[in-house]
Formats: C-alpha cells, sequence, structure tokens
C-alpha cells in the first residue's frame, strides 16, 4: 500500500516498528523498572517515586488483588481518580495480576458511573475517597465486589500525608459523607499485599490491557477494547517517533491532563515510563496559578496538553517568568490547536507547540508533526509508524489529493472494537477493515494532514460547509479575544447561520469590532451572525469546549 508521506519522516525514525518486541505492557514495565531502578518515576505533592519503589507498590498491590481478593485474569478492576501517586501504582498493579483496567473519570455523576461499571462488568474499583459517596450510591446495581478507597495523601510522607488529608476532609470539605460496608483503605491493601507472593501472568499480544471509554459527551459511552498488543504497539510507535529528541532516563514531563484520559497515558504514563522519565504528576490542572507554581519548581524537558490548558498557562500571572531553557517538547492534542496560542506559546517558551492527532480508538497516537519544527504548521503531523491513513469521501471513495475527506485509518494500534457491541464496531469501521475516525481532513504533497473539523459539527450554509475550527481559529486571532466556541443554529433562509460564543480578555471589546474583524478575515458565509458574550465555555475535564452544551445556551 502506497504511503506517500515516508520521504516526510523525520531523518532515523524507521517506518515499521516491531510489534512482537514485547508481548504485553507489563513486559514493558518490568524492562523499565530493571534499566532505571534508581531514577525517579512519579512525583506529586513534592513526594517522588524512584523506579524501585514504584516496583515495590505495584507489586504489593498486584499481590493484593490476586491473594486477598481472588481476582482472576482478565477481571475488570476500575480506577477513579484524579492524577496522584495512587494512580499509576493501581494502573500497573491491576495491570501486572493479570486484570483489565477500567479507566473511570472522578467527576461522573451517578448514572454515568452506574452505566460504565454494569457495562464493563469491573468486580473492584480503587476510588478516591472524595468520590466514594458516587460510588455509594450505585454500588448496589453493579457487579462489583470490593471497594479499595484511598485519600488523597495516602502516598505521601509524614506529616505532609496527614495535613493534606486533614485539609481535604475537614478544611476544604471534599469529601461527601459515605459509608461502604467491606471497604478497605489503599495503604490497607498495599500493606498486606507487602506480605504476599505475586504470582506472575502470562500475558500475550490478545489479552485486553484496558477497556477505554468514550463517546460520553455525545451519548451513552462506549468501551474501547484496547488489547496489550495495542498498546504496546503505540508505545513502540511513539518511541521510534521521538527517540531522537529523548535522552533515556533523562527526560522531566508534565503530566496535566488527567491519566484516565488515552491522551495523557499513553503519552505520558506509558511512553516516558518506557523512556524512564519522571512523570510530574498535576493533581488540579484548573488552578493555574498554583500549576504555575509548581512549573516554576521543575525543571522540565516535555510538556502535553490540550489548546484550552496552553491558552490558559499563557494568561496566568507568572507564567512568562518560568525557566524554560530545558524544555524541548510541546505535544498538544485531544483538540485542535489554535495558531494564536501555538504562536504565543513559542513567544513565550521557544519551544514550538507540535500537534498530534489521535483517538481512544487507537490508543491514541495517528498521527504526530516532527518534534523539531521550527514553527507551528497548522497541521496535526504524518502517520507514525505502520499506520496507514485514507480520506474517503461519504460514498466511500478515496478522495483526490488536496481535497477532504473522512480520515480512516489502519494500524495495530486500532482497538479490537467497542466492549459488547457489535453492531457499534462494525459501523467504525469501513467493509474492509478501516478506522472511521468521524474527522474531516486534508492531505498536503507532502504526506501531512490537517483536520478540518468533526464531520458531525460540520454548519452549512447556504449549501456551503463552514468549519467551526476555523472560525474559531479566527476570533481568538483577536487580541481582545480570550477564547470561543462555534456552533450552527437554524435559519429559515440559509439552513444554517454561524453563532459564536466568545469569551472576553479585553472588557471593552465589543460585538461590532468583532465582527468587523471576523468581516476581514472570513468569506461572508463564514462570518458569525450570532455573537453572544460569556464568561466562559463548558468544557470536558481534560479541556475540550462542549459544543453540545453551547447548543442549549
Amino acid at each position: 500500500m502506497d504511503r506517500p508521506w515516508l520521504n516526510s519522516y523525520p531523518q532515523g525514525v524507521n517506518a515499521d516498528i516491531d510489534i512482537n518486541k514485547y508481548n504485553s505492557v507489563v513486559e514493558i514495565f518490568d524492562s523499565s523498572v530493571k534499566e532505571y531502578a534508581m531514577r525517579p518515576a512519579f512525583s506529586n505533592f513534592g513526594k517522588t517515586l524512584s523506579y524501585t519503589e514504584f516496583e515495590h507498590a505495584t507489586t504489593s498491590l498486584a499481590a493484593y488483588l490476586q491473594q486477598t481478593l481472588g481476582l482472576e485474569k482478565g477481571d475488570r478492576v476500575a480506577i477513579m481518580m484524579p492524577n496522584l501517586l495512587q494512580n499509576p501504582v493501581s494502573i500497573f498493579g491491576v495491570l501486572r495480576a493479570g486484570l483489565t483496567v477500567v479507566n473511570t473519570n472522578p467527576l461522573y455523576t451517578a448514572r454515568e458511573l452506574r452505566h460504565q461499571l454494569k457495562d464493563s462488568g469491573a468486580k473492584a474499583i480503587i476510588v478516591v475517597e472524595n468520590f466514594a459517596s458516587t460510588v455509594q450510591a450505585v454500588l448496589d446495581d453493579t457487579n462489583v465486589e470490593h471497594v479499595i478507597v484511598t485519600k488523597m495523601g495516602d502516598m505521601l510522607d509524614f506529616p505532609k500525608a496527614v495535613i493534606i488529608n486533614l485539609v481535604v476532609k475537614y478544611l476544604k470539605k471534599m469529601v461527601p459523607p459515605y459509608s461502604i460496608d467491606e471497604a478497605i483503605s489503599f495503604k490497607e491493601a498495599l500493606s498486606m499485599g507487602s506480605k504476599l507472593s505475586l504470582n506472575p501472568i502470562s500475558l500475550n499480544h490478545d489479552d485486553i490491557a484496558f477497556l477505554q471509554y468514550t463517546g460520553g459527551t455525545t451519548g451513552v459511552a462506549k468501551g474501547a477494547v484496547l488489547t496489550h498488543k495495542n498498546m504496546v504497539a503505540n508505545m513502540l510507535q511513539s518511541a521510534e517517533w521521538i527517540k531522537n529528541d529523548v535522552i533515556l532516563g533523562e527526560e522531566v514531563i508534565i503530566t496535566a491532563l488527567p491519566l484516565y484520559h488515552i491522551f495523557s497515558l499513553t503519552a505520558n504514563c506509558l511512553v516516558f515510563m518506557e523512556a524512564g522519565a519522571l512523570n510530574v504528576l498535576i493533581t488540579n490542572p484548573r488552578d493555574f496559578k498554583g500549576f504555575v507554581n509548581e512549573l516554576k519548581k521543575t525543571p522540565f524537558t516535555a510538556i502535553t496538553g490540550v489548546n484550552t490548558l496552553f491558552n490558559a498557562l499563557l494568561n496566568t500571572e507568572g507564567f512568562a517568568d518560568i525557566d524554560f531553557s530545558k524544555l524541548k517538547i510541546t505535544l498538544g492534542g485531544g483538540m485542535s490547536v489554535q495558531a494564536a496560542v501555538a504562536t504565543e506559546w513559542k513567544k513565550i517558551t521557544g519551544c514550538t507547540l507540535v500537534e498530534a492527532f489521535g483517538l481512544t480508538e487507537t490508543s491514541p497516537a495517528v498521527c504526530i508533526n516532527p518534534l523539531n519544527l521550527k514553527d507551528y504548521n497548522g497541521s496535526i503531523g504524518l502517520p507514525i509508524s505502520s499506520t496507514y491513513c485514507q480520506l474517503i469521501d461519504a460514498d466511500g471513495q478515496t478522495v483526490a489529493s488536496g481535497e477532504p475527506g473522512e480520515l480512516c485509518v489502519k494500524g495495530p494500534q486500532v482497538m479490537r472494537g467497542y466492549w459488547n457491541l457489535p453492531d457499534e464496531t462494525a459501523q467504525a469501521f469501513t467493509t474492509d477493515g478501516w478506522l472511521k475516525t468521524g474527522d474531516v481532513a486534508k492531505m498536503d504533497d507532502a504526506g501531512f494532514f490537517y483536520i478540518v473539523d468533526r464531520i458531525k459539527d460540520m454548519i452549512i450554509v447556504s449549501g456551503f460547509n463552514v468549519y467551526p475550527n476555523e472560525v474559531e481559529g479566527v476570533i481568538v486571532e483577536h487580541p481582545g479575544v480570550l477564547e470561543c466556541g462555534v456552533i450552527g443554529v437554524k435559519d429559515e433562509l440559509r439552513g444554517e447561520s454561524v453563532k459564536a460564543f466568545v469569551v472576553k480578555k479585553d472588557e471593552a471589546l465589543t460585538e461590532a469590532e468583532l465582527l468587523d474583524f471576523c468581516r476581514q478575515h472570513l468569506t461572508a458565509y463564514k462570518t458569525p451572525d450570532h455573537i453572544v458574550f460569556i464568561k466562559e465555555l463548558p468544557k470536558t475535564n481534560v479541556g475540550k469546549v462542549l459544543r453540545r452544551e453551547l447548543r442549549s445556551l
């Protein structure tokens, strides 16, 4: 199959990976903890675990899950917490016990949590106490037999552990009352497990590593079945792509997006763990003042995030004063990076904001830009090693070069399918096995792909296609705009018209001024007919703008 982008690959990057190098994510873990034993692995709230300490904690948890709870290979275990040290310990503890991780958003409502636990058939859940009341509310409606509850400070040293736990519960009142019979504490589980022996489980490419739920913002969440093959493939693909820019055992990556999200899970936790890096876990990235203060303490070499996170940091007092002398990788994904944000990021940090593209269903990486880009180029990059991409029209035919079409993907990182949903799985793939992403894209002559927008978000004005990403990208170029979201609304004459929701940076900005700016930079049918100024945009927990909620405003 033709791959026109190969000539544009970064020098030294191979077109294909050896998928048989490892049988499982656990094999990669074992290799890393041996190679980087005394190097720092994860840090949070000033506490750092070395790879050896990290390995010991995961062994204890895995042994407890196996020997005390009696969980068997393939059983599902939900993990429901923000970025704390307990999170990666739980992830690798579950995997090392031969079990399947069900990553769970701690901000789920009872309805959402009930669906995910019932759908996955999870037999156990590890939850931070802040959200244990939600677990209690749904427990009787699920197959969950075991609940492990942790406090936010449980893996910190005395006295900080005690202080944080007391402040969280009694001063900030962040722990609603709950009562779960026979729940055990995380610390007790580790203590009991440390006295037990872990029975190594033979894992292969076909075993399920993660049930990663997706689609919750547009309907009932579906569990993407990500096997050890899928995850190993994406780890190796990503490692191949970044190998010229990473010094093994020396990198420090800022992990602000939650580990329950596939981007942060793979790009930060897994890929940089394999590289022997230190993951600095940010528990509450929405506290941007505190986030900036944390960045000032930590000489970091890499950071990942979404456009809204980078934009918020740029507009936080003190960010420009950070020492960025060691920063060499800034990777944006999860949503489109806007040129205005990328330009300002490069100006302040001296590091190019490199965009990547992926899906939960692809573990997630599909395309990444070369990391040595001089400047942001507006593309999502090139297909990574062992990955094929094509663009098709509504009839399933390949589109002409330079024309937009739905981006479809093949590669070893593509999910097996949706958990217990054969019809949904069939709809997600073409008849010849290509995963349909639902994204409209274009490809240039060098093989670089450019996302136009989500198919479902496209606005049709008098028969012309308008893509919200393009309009949003123009509006945020105005110096008086902080951020914006664009949707289509019904229009009796033209079918639909463009409506923009704008958060001001400059309170003096007027609708007339912004409309005039839009008319200068957009054709008439793309120019918003309606502009609404709002205090903040509705977003997911990782910072994606919820256009669905904008439609109800």
